[in-house]
């Protein structure tokens, strides 16, 4: 943890991987949040009965607004930090951001093919919510650490 906190303090940032950090920190509080909430009752509550999807549909939200929190806050201390630094999106930012959302998509397309399948077969719509869910936030999440990790290593030469 302190090597991510180490380049946080140390190496300026750019303004999309602010953001991009923003949203991995809350899209990680948000799975959790809702993994607290839903997974208690698989082993009390019949599946067709769990309480999932408001839970989801908050955290969802909830993650989304701690997400702009994030990105406003940090955006506010790095402008008086160092006014000069451009607030906006460059190039490089473009193709790192279609890069992560390239390594991405793969998890969303199984999240999606295991919710087809579980629906083939008729499964409860807790365990095809559940899919979908995880496929998106794997999606996000993954995608955000390839971005992370463009922005501190390079683009992959392909």
């Amino acid at each position: 943890m302190s090597n991510i906190l180490d380049i946080i303090r140390r190496s300026p940032m750019a303004y999309a991987e602010r953001i991009t950090w923003a949203q991995l920190i809350a899209s990680l509080v948000g799975v959790v949040v809702y993994v607290i909430l839903v997974a208690p009752q698989l082993g009390r509550v019949p599946v067709a009965e769990i309480a999932w999807a408001w839970p989801m549909a908050w955290t969802v939200v909830g993650a989304i607004a701690i997400s702009i929190a994030i990105s406003v806050g940090w955006g506010i201390l790095a402008g008086r930090r160092d006014p000069e630094e451009p607030h906006s999106a460059d190039q490089r930012d473009r193709e790192i951001e279609s890069f992560g959302d390239r390594v991405g998509v793969a998890f969303l397309v199984i999240g999606a093919l295991v919710a087809l399948v579980l629906a083939m077969f008729e499964a409860d719509s807790f365990w095809i919510g559940n899919a979908l869910f995880f496929g998106f936030f794997l999606s996000a999440f993954i995608g955000g650490v390839a971005r992370l990790i463009a922005y501190r290593t390079g683009l992959p030469a392909w």
